[in-house]
């Protein structure tokens, strides 16, 4: 990152050396550079102090799909929990919930492709969620992780969904908040109706970023108006942390980045045919869905039926809005333990 102060440590020979660049912007940053498994998979870990509080380290992971920035609490000995973030947001959002979430677990939180500071793919067809669950597989295998267990939120829940379904021997519990489930059509039809009937206003972000060029055009440039507008009167008063609204500022003004976060809704045309074809599949793990009651996109009705999606299924409701776990990262944080042990 030019034009900020760090010690750059490079393995080598079994010895770090380190190095100390010029120029001073008023935090440390740590780079840590190390061969992970074999010539393709490289991970940066590093450690900078934007925020008071910082509980996993960040770094760069390069596979064969990709480089992908990865939020790892680095206790390997832990069982991991594989953690996807939702839209605009990154693996950032996570960091609460992980000051209170049980120590012994290993969080692996990576930014979904096309935000946070992973790459920006300008390909729509990147962005079907089955192929962003690719990508996690992908992480997760050159990070040598079998077993684990699996949260999602938001954009990160639907591809939690699909990893789920994917490879089930691998997700031993699933945690999902607040979004629509993809195989209870029968729940997200009923949902959609009350929205539609009230005008669809709900959805108007979505259909803006369907439209050709228009994301590009308008958010470039306006980020600091655009993603805060999304995290509404829990944005304004603090309840999220304002470095967090910070930080999302920051990675949504990366270039190509209205592009990118646009293919989530623009690819779903993609997804669509996919999703009908899941009517009536069923989660084998057991499953927590955490919903924010306030939500209102993922309304109360979106979870109508939900149990015939599920072997086992708990449902739990959090007086926050849409971004519960930013909200109430104490009580997510809270039922996770306990659904987790």
């Amino acid at each position: 990152m030019p034009g900020e102060k760090g010690v750059l440590l490079t393995w080598k020979s079994g010895n770090f050396r380190p190095k100390v660049e010029p120029q001073a912007t008023g935090f440390i940053l740590v780079r840590t550079i190390h061969n992970w498994y074999n010539q393709r998979s490289m991970l940066v870990i590093e450690t900078s102090f934007r925020r008071s509080i910082m509980t996993m380290k960040t770094g760069k992971l390069s596979v064969t799909r990709g480089e992908f920035n990865v939020r790892d609490r680095g206790n390997q000995d832990g069982f991991p929990v594989i953690m996807l973030h939702g839209w605009p947001e990154s693996s950032y959002c996570w960091e609460g919930v992980a000051e209170f979430l049980d120590p012994s677990l290993r969080i692996i939180a990576p930014d979904l492709r096309g935000l946070g500071e992973s790459e920006r793919t300008l390909d729509v067809k990147a962005y079907q969620k089955v192929e962003l669950a690719r990508d996690i597989i992908e992480i997760a295998d050159a990070l040598k992780i079998d077993s684990f267990f699996l949260v999602g939120h938001d954009w990160g829940g639907i591809v939690a969904q699909e990893l789920a379904l994917m490879i089930p021997e691998r997700v031993k519990k699933f945690v999902i908040m607040n979004i629509p489930v993809i195989a209870n059509t029968k729940g997200t039809m009923e949902a959609r109706k009350i929205i539609c009937a009230a005008g669809g206003v709900p959805y108007w972000y979505q259909y803006f970023q369907m439209q050709p060029r228009l994301a590009e055009a308008m958010i470039k440039g306006n980020e600091d108006v655009w993603v805060p507008h999304f995290f509404g009167p829990k944005g304004q008063d603090g309840t999220i942390p304002p470095e967090a609204i910070k930080e999302y500022i920051r990675c949504y003004s990366i270039e190509n980045t209205p592009a990118a976060g646009a293919s989530y809704y623009r690819s779903v045309a993609l997804d669509a045919p996919h999703w009908a074809a899941m009517a009536g599949k069923r989660f084998t793990m057991p499953t927590l869905y955490i919903h924010g009651s306030e939500d209102t996109v993922i309304i109360k009705e979106n979870l109508n039926h939900i149990e015939e999606c599920f072997d086992s299924i708990q449902v739990e409701s959090l007086p926050a809005s849409h971004f519960v776990q930013e909200e109430k990262p104490k009580e997510v944080a809270e039922l996770m333990n306990k659904f987790f042990s």
